[in-house]
């Protein structure tokens, strides 16, 4: 047994190993203390994480020479075939049991215990590492090809932020092995030999190969673009020595790995001015955005005091209809009472029940009124709602309860009627409804890796980020809206229950938390029937029907692994359907056609307009002037096509302008002028 210490993920304590023959065959970390950017504190809930890997103990039963043997033998038999690699098979045998040396997290001079090492093997250190590097190199392409299986199997996505950032860190180690060494050999082939060889434990994986596999294809070719941009950057950096923070700056940035740096310096024939670059250069990378995460998610907002305040009972679950409630006021909180707010405008209410749901899950809040004053803000701190009001209260000068007292009155004490905005909260319902009904949908048609990263509903529109690793095209979009505008036409029931946790993830999977992990033992599912179900808080419609539409505005990809769809549903679908067939009238009149040739008018429109600025930068040349006379310059700029569309015109109109729709009159208009202006001006000098 060995005593130590092990941190991860922020967390710290004492750790218990225990070893035979020399392999670490289990350990148990007590996670007693946070580090914090203030320094370690004491963790409130105290873990014992128990580490036993199944791995190493049929490693250990079995006695192979490494565990890759054990665990998945044909996989490295068929690497070796593949890539041709012979490895001295007496000196590995010589070097493994005092591989454990070299450990980078342990070790300061790498460099030192490779000739150690050889040393005691009796060999020199370079002839080692030309030796056993490969074959390290193989069993990593191994490794991180079965990790990268699961992961991608199991909804993850390679990205550069957060956790998935280790997805893509490893799947680019990978390849640049695979460069280094010149293997022929594909990531996707290797997916496909571990998905067949643990098929019996794993079906799963097989089921979900093509996806991987098209996953892996997306990221070979980012991996090959950086290779093929890195010349010229790396150029540039090598005029001078790279630090490590501009290696890790570099990989984070542009993707190019130290590996890459190295060996375009050497097709420059410079050499290089790197210093040394660190062993442990890929887990300093994670070690990096492990801190951002961190950091980001120990921010703390300012707090209320709502000591000695009982929980709110929320009355929104119930039935996103029912917007009417009476309740008791708890307590009245001054902004005088609140440190660091200066405003002496607004005062919070805290009720023992409310029908208002608070700003939460990416759904914005009710408005109203508590006895007619106006209700601009709810939010909810620990089990507590709070109400925001217009305008400040005057304390009654008279009991509220007296017939004399004015309606709006009240105090601590005072029963208070709350009316939620039916209109507001009708719409807020089937935006949140709607969400969770695109999302369904997007898994369908784009892949089972399809998770909500966020999502935001207010009145006026709503937005769903997915995890996606590619832009979305506009036969996606359309087949997205038109699979959800079916399911919202088959009026399939909307259905709302509490379940404890730890059930509700056995029944539904931990794919329910699709908006990120919920607090508490009892969780709210919210259930499309045969269709989606997820752990939500949200108000939500009794079926899909109520939804009445979705209307996809557009998509962006705002991130290496996220994509946003912007939508509107119910009424708000309506208005942008109105909105929609607005401009539709409106450039059709700016271009002289009828909507169908609306798109390929405005085609025509953009090359003209392009000619014409050709045209009157040289149209003050007598020579240029004669050409045209002689017909050898086209200088038509007659607008003349009628070619009818059968898709969505304002989508295609935009994607031939390259504008968003509700920019198109504007930017049609623009170019109508100009070119009438242009047009005028060359007909002037060649009638000259």
């Amino acid at each position: 047994f060995h005593e130590d210490a092990w941190a991860g993920g922020g967390n710290f304590g004492p750790c218990m190993e225990f070893f035979s023959r020399g392999l670490e065959l289990g350990n148990q970390v007590y996670m007693l203390f946070e580090q914090t950017p203030s320094g370690p504190t004491e963790l409130s809930l105290k873990v014992l994480d128990m580490g036993m890997g199944l791995e190493r103990n049929a490693w250990f039963t079995q006695g192979t020479a490494t565990s890759y043997e054990t665990t998945f033998p044909p996989i490295i038999k068929k690497l070796y075939q593949k890539t041709g690699l012979a490895t001295d098979q007496h000196l590995l045998k010589k070097f493994l049991p005092f591989s454990s040396y070299l450990n980078v997290d342990e070790v300061e001079d790498i460099e030192a215990t490779w000739k150690e090492v050889a040393k005691k093997i009796g060999t020199d250190a370079a002839i080692l590492k030309e030796a056993i590097q490969p074959a390290a190199a193989l069993f990593s392409v191994a490794e991180h090809t079965r990790t990268l299986l699961f992961a991608l199997s199991d909804g993850s996505l390679p990205s550069n932020v957060g956790d998935e950032y280790n997805l893509r860190v490893i799947l680019r180690r990978s390849l640049a092995f695979i460069d280094k060494y010149g293997w022929d050999i594909e990531l996707a082939e290797i997916a496909q030999w571990h998905a067949s060889y643990l098929k019996p434990m794993f079906p799963e994986l097989s089921e979900m190969l093509a996806e991987v596999e098209k996953i892996l294809d997306v990221e070979k070719k980012k991996y090959k673009n950086t290779r093929e941009k890195s010349h010229k950057i790396i150029q540039s950096a090598l005029q001078s020595a790279i630090t490590t923070d501009q290696l890790i700056d570099m990989y984070d940035t542009q993707g190019i790995s130290p590996e890459i740096i190295r060996e375009e310096a050497q097709k420059l024939g410079k050499t290089i001015q790197v210093p040394a670059i660190p062993t442990n250069f890929y887990a300093l990378v994670a070690e990096k955005h492990e801190k951002t995460v961190q950091v980001h998610e120990t921010k703390r907002a300012l707090q209320l005091d709502l000591e000695g305040i009982p929980g709110t009972v929320p009355l929104y679950y119930e039935d996103y209809s029912r917007t009417t409630c009476q309740a008791t006021v708890l307590k009245i909180i001054s902004p005088n009472d609140v440190p660091n707010v200066v405003s002496n405008v607004f005062q919070n209410v805290v009720l023992d029940r409310t029908i208002f749901y608070p700003t939460s899950g990416g759904q914005l809040h009710d408005i109203g009124t508590i006895n007619n004053r106006k209700v601009v803000d709810v939010f909810k701190q620990g089990d507590v709602i709070v109400h925001t009001l217009a305008a400040p209260l005057s304390a009654p000068t008279v009991p509220p309860s007296s017939p004399s007292a004015p309606s709006s009155a009240f105090a601590a004490g005072s029963s208070v009627a709350c009316t939620v905005d039916p209109a507001r909260r009708k719409q807020l319902a089937q935006h949140h409804t709607a969400t969770h009904i695109l999302n369904a949908v997007c898994r369908e048609v784009l892949g089972n890796h399809i998770n909500q990263a966020s999502a935001k509903k207010t009145p006026e529109k709503a937005h769903l980020d997915i995890t996606h690793y590619a832009a979305l095209t506009q036969e996606e979009l359309a087949s997205i809206e038109e699979h959800a505008n079916d399911l919202i036409k088959q009026h399939i029931p909307v259905r709302s229950h509490l379940l404890p946790k730890d059930e509700a993830e056995k029944r539904y999977s931990m794919r329910i938390y699709q908006g990120g992990a919920v607090p508490g033992k009892t969780v709210r599912i919210i259930e499309i029937v045969g269709v989606d179900v997820e752990a939500c808080g949200g108000t939500h419609l009794n079926n899909t029907l109520e939804t009445e539409q979705v209307k996809i505005l557009k998509s962006t990809k705002i991130s290496d692994s996220i994509v946003r769809i912007e939508f509107t549903a119910g009424n708000a679908a309506a208005g942008t359907a109105s909105r929609e067939q607005e401009i539709i009238k409106e450039i059709s009149t700016i271009l002289g056609v009828s909507p169908q040739y609306v798109p390929a008018r405005a085609e025509e429109l953009f090359i003209k307009w392009k000619k014409a600025r050709k045209l009157i930068q040289k149209i003050k040349d007598p020579a240029y002037i004669a050409l045209i006379k002689k017909g050898e310059v086209d200088a038509d700029l007659t607008l003349s096509s009628k070619i009818a569309s059968s898709e969505n015109i304002l989508e295609e109109t935009a994607h031939i302008l390259k504008t968003q729709p509700e920019h198109l009159s504007k930017t049609l208009r623009r170019f109508m002028d100009e070119l009438s202006m242009w047009r005028q001006e060359i007909d002037t000098t060649l009638n000259k």
